[in-house]
């Protein structure tokens, strides 16, 4: 669940601002007319009380007059969300998704070493090393949040559940040390590492624990999360860490987050110098520096196991004791040092020294624009050490550790591979995989081509996954033949520089069966004859509904981007830290933020103004299941005023307005890539494993159950929207969302996304795809970050899982990002939100901004105009359109259109127009309006009935006392 934002409550108060400052003149005068009207100024007792009664009951209506305003103007959505009904899951429903977590996490967690045969563990007694050991990563923060309704198997629960018993005392010791978790969230970050420093084990603890059991598992834990990236100096300045002894410092100046600490590092030579049969297991979602394995022969096995849910930690369990046989595959290369990385000098922090101009608020404080250059093209992870490796520009097992793709089991297996047919432009064969081994288990079949490759032509990778498959579990000696087939378009390259369309050069492309990226079982050629550019209306790529060509030329800015042309001979000038911090002129002159955009400026004078306000009588369930062009919404649409266009538009935190005149209920939509967390409810779903642990089994059966289970949820706890998945990119390891992020493949990611997508929509719920895109560091992320890469590499790796998500998942919701791409912010660029999205591939729906504080740079009236439809916001602030012209209606019109169109294909519609009460806070406010009716009504009466009778009883006096 995310926590208060101190920026929501600035802004709920400014945008109530008005409607206080009224009150509080009213209250003046209140307090001005009761003090001014005296017994000095005002000798008639009658009038003065009438004067005191009178000005409090003004203050009375006054101040139910303003809270009206604000209760069904800027606190509306706030209140619709707070008041909502509380749904809450079937327990068939919770034990389901429990189920299917443990089943996620049997397939996610994968095996990197296991010498001599040492997993599953020979004894059911173990001891448990490590202080991640009792406080494990389950998920994220922000987000990514879990719900605290459901309790968590912990990693010792799922040992013990596994038949396993662990050592007690040494459990204790961590549990002493530190009960709690350091927080890692979205608005502070404490990055420190509890870990009992080696000096502390008492002696006699460690002469039990080896009376004990021999057998030793080690567990050191890395958590990530939104707003923050890991650090990759862990003494640099801001950094908050406490040392876990006052003796030593846990880093010396340039280590990192992912390597072990001097305390862990203590912690792994105190156990290895006590036991011979120990077993690594890395619990955390961002590929982590394992070189020190090689340092210790007593670490016979490594396990990775991604964060694992609520109740997925059974599995690591089941895994050790050898009930189940690991199946996992690594989502990302591991390295020996992940400074080495082409990323490393290109990922953080850079601020523009030139750009003090477009200075603006920010999460209270100011910021000015950032940028971060994507130096290394496509190749991103894999696609560049297989790539370097063949052009001899790297030493290949000096630098990478455990490959994509890799991943031991308890079994071994063989595959065959078939011969290759290419015809009517598909690449279709058969892989018979067999168990040669004596346990049962699954494998997995990793198809890639290598294309030809022309020196300083387009530039390609030499391995490019291309399709896979998850066999069933197979019995010792069982076969199963799986079918691998992918359109030759797969192979196609984005020619950013010539064609600048997709091509497929003619050549032979090498298509390979493999155990990972790097190691081929075998491969067949395929030879394309003749070279085909995809650049006509009658043959695009991919099924586009128009050909793709260049869209992004300004992103590429003034970057040199890596490339393989002589055996990537510009390697350290790519890769080099930023030269400069300034902007060129020319680009400075397109930056637009808030402060330079007039919505006047882009108006078309030619446009003309749409109809509103149209009286005719349709209804949006009657467009429920129609095409997007159907004539019926024109009708529709002629309905809508300005007001409702604009409500619909501003207010699209957690859900989508209400537009009563035409039957459209309020719509909640919820956050969680592992779940669904309404956090005004504060109503949450079992959370399941992270993106990482589904990319991990490569598995697309089990991205389907997901998404299914995520519409059996939905329509449980009242919810027709998903803020996910998410499918940014791990182009960084240090990236703190990469626990909800698949993979740094685009195409593995994009078969997990798009299969949950399918899944999910079948079920009537619409998923919002999201960050799209680019949106792959946390540094900075919502503070005008200039994402600068060229347009091969956002095709090719970056947009793919998006791609994929519309053109298989069928989305129509997509979430947009807060970064710019090139100098223009994301969600505001027409040609991704509108030539990409909708028109190459087809996209019909609805676009919702991120998070929307304003920042400096949103507004409703730019973003309308290029794609995005609605706002995450629950406040008023830019959200709301100002412009009114016939060009602003028209956009707003066609936003609307989007957004009714999403709505009206979710699960509430499938049966007709729903039946919903009244919210709560309107009854509680009709109720007020109407006892303070009665009260001013009956207390005015009185007032003016007692200033009657003080008047006679005054001129009765006076009459007396003249008698």
């Amino acid at each position: 669940m995310l926590g208060i934002n101190m920026d929501d409550v600035v802004n709920v108060i400014m945008s109530i601002l008005p409607q206080l400052i009224a009150i509080g003149v009213v209250l003046v005068l209140a307090i001005v007319a009761t003090v001014a009207v005296n017994k000095r100024t005002v000798k008639d007792v009658a009038v003065r009380k009438l004067v005191h009664s009178e000005s409090w009951l003004v203050f009375l209506v006054a101040v139910v007059v303003a809270v009206s305003m604000m209760v069904f103007g800027p606190l509306s959505t706030l209140l619709n969300n707070a008041t909502a009904t509380k749904y809450e899951l079937s327990q068939k429903t919770v034990d389901e998704a429990k189920a299917l977590a443990v089943d996620v996490q049997r397939e996610g967690v994968t095996m990197l070493q296991n010498n001599d045969g040492n997993l599953p563990l020979a004894d059911t007694k173990v001891n448990v090393f490590g202080w991640g050991s009792t406080n494990p990563i389950y998920g994220g923060t922000g987000s990514g949040s879990m719900s605290d309704q459901y309790p968590t198997t912990s990693l010792l629960d799922g040992m013990k559940e596994a038949g396993l018993e662990t050592n007690a005392d040494l459990s204790k010791l961590y549990t002493d040390y530190r009960a709690d978790r350091p927080v890692v969230g979205m608005f502070e970050q404490d990055w420190t590492l509890p870990e009992l420093p080696a000096a502390d084990y008492p002696q006699d603890v460690i002469d039990a624990a080896k009376d004990f059991s021999d057998e030793a598992v080690i567990v050191v834990s890395r958590s990530g999360g939104e707003g923050a990236d890991l650090p990759t100096d862990m003494t640099a300045e801001g950094i908050t860490y406490h040392d876990n002894s006052k003796d030593y410092k846990d880093f010396e100046q340039g280590g990192h987050f992912l390597q072990l600490s001097k305390t862990e590092r203590d912690m792994v030579d105190l156990v290895t110098k006590n036991f011979d049969k120990v077993t690594f297991v890395y619990n955390g979602a961002n590929a982590f520096q394992l070189d020190f394995v090689k340092d210790y022969p007593q670490i016979k096995s490594v396990l990775w196991c991604p964060p694992a849910g609520q109740t997925g930690f059974t599995a690591l369990g089941e895994i050790l004791a050898g009930k189940v046989n690991p199946s996992g595959k690594t989502s990302d290369t591991f390295l020996y040092d992940l400074t080495k990385a082409p990323t490393w000098n290109n990922f953080g922090d850079f601020h523009y020294d030139n750009m003090d101009e477009f200075t603006a608020n920010a999460f209270g404080g100011e910021t000015s624009p950032t940028f971060v250059n994507y130096v290394e093209g496509i190749y991103v992870g894999y696609k560049f050490y297989e790539t370097a490796a063949d052009e001899g520009a790297i030493d290949y097992d000096a630098t990478v550790q455990y490959p994509f793709g890799y991943g031991l089991s308890y079994t071994a297996f063989s595959q065959e591979m078939g011969d290759v047919t290419y015809a009517d432009g598909k690449v279709s064969f058969d892989v018979t995989v067999t168990n040669t081994g004596d346990t049962a288990g699954k494998d997995v079949v990793q198809t890639y081509v290598n294309p030809p490759y022309t020196d300083g032509g387009i530039e390609k990778a030499s391995a490019n996954l291309v399709a896979f498959e998850k066999t069933k579990e197979l019995a010792p000696g069982e076969s199963e033949t799986v079918s691998i087939e992918f359109d030759d378009d797969a192979m196609a390259s984005y020619d950013n520089k010539d064609a600048k369309a997709w091509v497929l050069e003619a050549g032979d492309y090498g298509v390979s069966i493999n155990t990972d990226s790097h190691t081929a079982i075998d491969t067949k050629t395929v030879t394309v004859d003749d070279e085909t550019v995809y650049d006509s209306e009658s043959n695009t790529h991919d099924g586009d509904a128009v050909p793709a060509t260049n869209q992004f030329d300004e992103a590429a800015g003034d970057v040199t981007y890596l490339s393989r042309a002589g055996h990537f001979a510009n390697y350290d000038e790519a890769t080099a830290a930023p030269a400069s911090m300034s902007m060129s002129d020319e680009h400075k002159a397109t930056f637009v933020n808030n402060s330079n955009y007039k919505p006047a400026e882009h108006n078309n004078d030619s446009d003309e103004m749409p109809t509103t306000g149209a009286n005719n009588g349709v209804r949006l369930a009657d467009l429920t299941g129609k095409e997007y062009d159907d004539p019926q919404w024109d009708k529709l649409l002629d309905q809508l005023t300005f007001e409702d266009m604009d409500n619909l538009i501003a207010n699209g935190g957690y859900g989508n307005a209400a537009v009563e005149k035409i039957g459209k209920i309020q719509l909640t939509d919820v956050d969680g890539p592992a779940s669904l967390n309404n956090n005004f409810t504060r109503v949450g779903s079992i959370g399941l494993p992270s993106g990482v642990s589904f990319a991990c089994t490569w598995n697309a059966d089990l991205a389907t159950e997901f998404g299914d289970m995520i519409g059996k949820m939905a329509h449980e706890m009242h919810v027709t929207g998903w803020y996910a998945p998410a499918m940014n990119i791990h182009r960084s390891a240090f990236s703190g969302r990469n626990f909800e992020y698949y993979s740094e493949d685009g195409y593995l990611s994009g078969v997990m996304a798009s299969s949950a997508i399918a899944a999910a929509s079948e079920n009537g719920v619409y998923a919002f795809m999201k960050h799209f895109a680019l949106n792959d560091q946390e540094t900075n992320r919502n503070s005008m970050l200039c994402t600068w890469s060229n347009e091969q590499a956002i095709r090719e790796i970056y947009l793919k899982p998006f791609e994929m998500s519309v053109k298989i998942g069928k989305t129509n919701a997509v979430m947009s990002s807060f970064n710019y791409i090139g100098t223009t912010y994301a969600a505001a660029d027409p040609a991704l939100q509108q030539t990409v999205l909708r028109d190459e591939w087809g996209f019909r729906g609805a676009v919702l901004t991120d998070y929307f504080g304003g920042y400096g740079y949103q507004n409703a009236d730019q973003l309308i105009r290029n794609g995005n439809d609605f706002m995450l916001a629950t406040t008023d602030i830019t959200n709301h359109v100002t412009d009114k012209s016939a060009t602003s209606v028209k956009a707003m019109r066609t936003a609307a259109h989007n957004i009714l169109y999403m709505a009206a294909n979710s699960w509430m519609y499938e049966n007709g127009e729903p039946d919903v009460p009244t919210p709560i806070w309107k009854t509680i406010t009709y109720v007020v309006w109407g006892v303070t009716a009665v009260l001013f009504i009956g207390l005015t009466t009185v007032s003016v009935m007692k200033f009657t009778k003080r008047r006679k009883a005054a001129k009765v006096t006076v009459t007396a006392s003249e008698q």
